[in-house]
């Protein structure tokens, strides 16, 4: 049976968390702003230990660069300015470029096709000795077209005749539904597209190499720069199935031989040097059991040992040697998910090499409603991750290691996992 009184709480509640000042700042405010305070949030680590970005921003022969990938929903270009300034700022990089670069997004072949938007930002440490180069693939534009079909229900012609909170669940849920479904059809190579050039722009050069305000495509990656730099993902919700696609796309596409013997042989170079690379994805409010629901297994599954283990009959044959996935679910993210045990195996391709670290991270406050029941608000817990200074932190400076950052120590409880 419904508890009427419990449903009622709890909706004065979420009333009170959007801030809705009409209802004062009464018993129940002041109750909930105290559980705030004393904040015991989960923070879970399930996984082996692992050295986050830090480690990599000495590397004297080239530059540490990440690649943030969004999920569902309409972005705009700088979207994850206050994750990447936290982020700078955990990592000690002090020094920034005066002006951010903008490339339009273009397929060399179909340079009319818009791909969407890569945001460049530039850090260093004061000292100039170590620097960061962050990429921000703003896709969203892709599927905006397709998504107009739904105009009309967002439309003041239609959608007044909601309640004022459901017609902003509808409009989130317009915003953000469809874009898993798109993903499923021709936008897919698309977006796939844009991803590639990401990466491809990351392999280009030097800061002041990188184009700026302009359209323009990447033909080739630099392979002096996939010897010498290091590279990661960050990615949010659909970005994590974009990345590891594209990562697969990417690493499949140099596998191909050509008719030409200097292409064929620039191929077989970039990828073995491809080979060599560990290149780690901090996956948040990751969703790759959901999104794998309806695909094809892939041809390369459950050979792990084969491909990754230098012993192995396959090692030869391995894209990368080694992809750590770094996956940040929230319980009460309700569109989250852990990676489980098995999944990895049956499920992606096992040329990756890719070992899981789960961590389970209330991003969202979770209040305890005068002991009627424990409540999260489910947005906070979906878009939340990115501003999480424990995740910042986990992703900057990661666990089990001289560089841990203090309040993952604090706050993290880490549960090592062995073979």
């Amino acid at each position: 049976m419904i508890n009427l009184k419990k449903i009622i709480i709890f909706g004065m509640t979420g009333l009170i968390l959007s801030g809705c000042s009409s209802l004062g700042k009464g018993v129940t405010e002041a109750f909930l702003e105290k559980q705030e305070a004393q904040d015991t949030r989960m923070c879970e680590v399930w996984g082996a230990e692992f050295a986050g970005l830090k480690p990599y921003l000495n590397n004297n022969k080239g530059k540490m660069k990440v690649l943030m990938v969004h999920g569902v929903g309409d972005h705009k270009p700088g979207y994850s300015t206050e994750f990447f300034e936290k982020l700078a700022k955990e990592l000690d990089l002090t020094v920034t470029s005066r002006a951010h670069k903008d490339i339009k997004l273009s397929d060399p072949e179909l340079p009319d096709i818009p791909l969407g938007n890569l945001r460049i930002n530039r850090f260093l440490s004061k000292d100039r000795s170590q620097e960061l180069i962050f990429y921000e693939l703003t896709w969203s534009e892709i599927t905006a077209k397709e998504k107009e079909v739904l105009a009309y229900d967002n439309s003041g012609q239609y959608s007044f005749r909601r309640t004022e909170v459901n017609d902003l669940m509808k409009r989130f849920s317009n915003d953000t539904g469809p874009d898993p479904i798109i993903y499923l059809g021709e936008s897919r190579e698309d977006i796939l597209l844009a991803f590639t050039q990401s990466f491809c722009w990351m392999t280009y050069g030097n800061w002041g190499e990188l184009p700026e305000g302009e359209g323009k495509s990447c033909v080739l990656p630099d392979i002096s720069a996939i010897i010498n730099d290091e590279y990661a993902f960050i990615s949010h919700s659909l970005g994590s199935r974009i990345t590891i696609d594209g990562v697969e796309r990417i690493t499949s596409a140099l596998g191909q031989s050509t008719n030409d013997d200097d292409d064929d042989m620039y191929q077989k170079t970039v990828k073995s040097e491809l080979k060599k690379k560990t290149i780690p994805i901090y996956m948040m409010s990751n969703q790759l059991p959901m999104l794998q629901l309806g695909r094809k297994l892939p041809a390369e599954s459950n050979q792990k040992h084969a491909y990754c283990d230098p012993k192995g009959e396959k090692y030869s044959k391995r894209m990368l040697t080694k992809t750590p996935i770094i996956a940040f679910s929230d319980p009460n993210d309700i569109l989250s998910y852990a990676i489980p045990p098995g999944f990895v195996e049956k499920y992606l391709d096992s040329r990756l090499c890719i070992e899981v670290t789960n961590v389970n991270i209330n991003v969202a406050f979770v209040y305890d409603v005068f002991g009627l029941g424990k409540l999260a608000n489910p947005m906070d817990a979906h878009i939340g991750y990115d501003t999480d200074d424990r995740v910042v932190g986990l992703i900057a400076k990661g666990i089990g290691n001289d560089n841990t950052n203090d309040l993952v120590k604090e706050r993290c409880q880490w549960i090592e996992t062995i073979d």
